[in-house]
């Protein structure tokens, strides 16, 4: 067998993100086909075979590329609205609207979520769709043909909704699924889409919305469902004060008891947000591993809350982070949440011990890895693992002076992507995307907005 192709990166700072924070000041990373074959400090050994390029990372720090954990695409042509709600009024604002996307639309939002993302170092992205209205297309397939187009690492949560308002939820009656439909077109995506590889592109989650939008039974049966299938679990959780009031009145239980009720603990699951969780909601997620999006942007932007990330990470609860939805955090980038995460937690009950560089950069990689059930994969640099990494540039004015380069990127400004690799392939270069128009995806995301907001009557 031939030899593979290989990528050789020296002259920069390394922060491998291992089980033991391995650092190189000076080191060179290797990469064999779509492996990460060798790192180390110092030179690359001589001699490597069919070596196709070498790079001179000099003033660059390399890190595995970020995963992002939670994202919702198509708000990203609602951005800029209801910008003074808390989350409540937020969804009853935009649920009209929403439920007026169509298959082009969608594919246009999911352009540019993921360009957006990915221009600035997300590697792997997820996206939790679960607004389907009748006669909109295939809106599944094509979030993840613009995910596979743009060549980024992707799981699809496969969201639903079917308890609407007349149900006492907050979707409008016509923005939700019947509980068999939702079912059946979830397990359908599941078998068309999801890969189960060491080295899969592609994969999909079972994700029902939420407590306030998704009946007992479909969290019951979805659970079920994604067991029988052998795939992960997603959905929103303990997000507000009003939702803890909401599973209160109508179940008689905080959230966290209500979803273990359901069969929605387990390491096989990951929740979105988990702000107000109180000591034993942290100890049940500690003991069954269950694991939490952290989107710091988006809980401040609807007031929501502080999540109490120290407490769940001293717990032992996988903790990733997460851009939310563009219509909370109009920025639509991860690079940016390593700060927000470290400078809001700071605000919390710890202060300045809550989080530190370090901690902020491993909740955007690894942990964002063991969230959605890929840290044998990707999430950190080692032989063996996929070649999913960035290259930051921190010999610029924002950065040169800050002698460490993991402070330099989580403390600093956000840091240019000069080379980002997926699968072994680079896909960024200079924070310019290689896989797809930039321009183009703006435009067709500003003519896809101003569409929705005509038919929305906006």
């Amino acid at each position: 067998m031939a030899a593979p192709q290989r990528i050789v990166i020296e002259n920069c700072a390394i922060a491998t993100v291992d089980a033991d924070d391995t650092e190189y000041a000076n080191g060179h990373v290797v990469v064999a086909g779509n492996r990460i074959e060798a790192l180390g400090a110092g030179k690359a050994p001589e001699g490597l075979e069919n070596v196709v390029r070498r790079i001179d990372a000099t003033g660059h720090l390399v890190t595995p590329g970020l995963v992002n954990t939670h994202h919702h695409y198509y708000q990203w042509i609602t951005r800029g609205l209801a910008t003074d709600h808390n989350l409540f009024d937020w969804l009853v604002a935009l649920y009209p609207t929403w439920a007026r996307i169509d298959e082009q639309m969608v594919r246009a939002a999911a352009q540019g979520s993921l360009a957006m993302m990915a221009r600035g170092g997300v590697t792997t992205a997820m996206d939790h769709h679960y607004v389907f209205p009748h006669g909109s297309g295939d809106l599944s397939g094509a979030i993840i043909g613009a995910a596979r187009d743009m060549a980024v690492r992707f799981t699809l949560a496969r969201g639903s909704m079917d308890r609407s308002e007349k149900d006492g939820g907050l979707p409008p009656d016509f923005a939700v699924e019947t509980l068999e439909g939702a079912l059946a077109a979830t397990e359908e995506t599941v078998r068309q889409h999801h890969d189960a590889s060491f080295d899969a592109m592609t994969q999909v989650a079972v994700a029902p919305c939420s407590p306030f939008s998704v009946s007992t039974e479909l969290l019951t049966q979805g659970a079920e469902l994604a067991r029988h299938l052998g795939v992960r679990l997603h959905t929103h959780g303990s997000e507000t004060v009003e939702e803890e009031q909401f599973c209160k009145e109508l179940f008689g239980m905080g959230p966290t008891d209500y979803f273990e009720s359901t069969g929605w603990l387990g390491a096989d699951v990951w929740m979105a947000h988990c702000v107000h969780m109180n000591d034993s909601d942290i100890a049940a997620f500690a003991r069954t591993k269950t694991g939490v999006a952290h989107c710091p942007s988006s809980n401040a932007r609807l007031a929501a809350g502080i999540a109490r990330v120290p407490d769940m990470l001293a717990a032992g609860v996988p903790v990733g982070l997460g851009v939310d939805g563009t219509a909370s955090n109009e920025s639509g980038e991860l690079h940016t949440e390593l700060r927000n995460a470290l400078l809001i937690n700071r605000l919390g009950a710890h202060r300045e011990a809550a989080l530190n560089a370090r901690q902020a950069l491993r909740l955007g990689t690894y942990g964002g890895a063991q969230v959605l059930g890929r840290s044998a994969e990707i999430g950190s640099l080692e032989p063996g693992k996929l070649a999913d990494l960035v290259l930051w540039n921190l010999d610029t004015l924002a950065h040169a002076s800050i002698a460490d380069p993991v402070t330099a990127l989580v403390f600093g400004a956000a840091a240019p992507v000069t080379a980002s690799f997926v699968n072994g392939r680079q896909i960024v270069e200079n924070s310019r995307l290689l896989t797809a128009d930039e321009d183009a995806i703006a435009r067709s995301t500003r003519t896809e907005a101003r569409r929705l907001a005509e038919i929305a009557g906006r």
